[in-house]
């Protein structure tokens, strides 16, 4: 009789997206603090990405929106946000769902997190998500001796 583990990775994946949750719900209430700024890539073809149709075409397959200077409309809910960003003088509106986010960066602070599915036979994708945690901020803006101190989590395998 097989027991069921601890799912590990999936629990992983949760935290990261609550992490990044939390921060763009701040964002949205108290707007960028100082030089924080976010580029975020996601996968454009999630079934729960919502862009024009130009937008689409020109990046097929992933895109990477930076929130800095301008943005407006940003309302995050549990299973992603929305925002409106400037392409070229054009303000579009995306819905981006946490389950299609690749990477999410704040280079004012060297902070970065970034998910990974393998392309394998896997049916289950978060069995193979790896997690990627760089340099947290921990107030102190003395560069850490070294460079960044980067911590990997891995899914184990069985």
């Amino acid at each position: 009789m097989a027991r069921a583990g601890i799912d590990y990775g999936g629990m992983m994946h949760r935290a990261m997206q609550g992490l990044i949750a939390n921060v763009l719900r701040k964002v949205s209430d108290e707007g960028l603090p100082g030089e924080h700024h976010f580029f975020i890539t996601f996968d454009t073809r999630d079934p729960g990405v919502q862009m024009a149709d130009w937008l689409r075409a020109r990046y097929p397959e992933e895109m990477t929106i930076v929130i800095q200077h301008w943005f407006d409309n940003l309302i995050v809910d549990d299973k992603g946000f929305t925002i409106t960003l400037n392409f070229g003088n054009s303000p579009e509106p995306l819905r981006i769902p946490f389950d299609a986010l690749r990477t999410f960066v704040d280079p004012s602070v060297e902070f970065g997190l970034r998910f990974e599915t393998q392309d394998d036979d896997d049916e289950d994708e978060d069995e193979d998500a790896e997690y990627e945690l760089d340099a947290e901020d921990d107030g102190d803006d003395t560069p850490p001796p070294g460079g960044g101190e980067v911590v990997r989590l891995d899914r184990w395998r069985k």
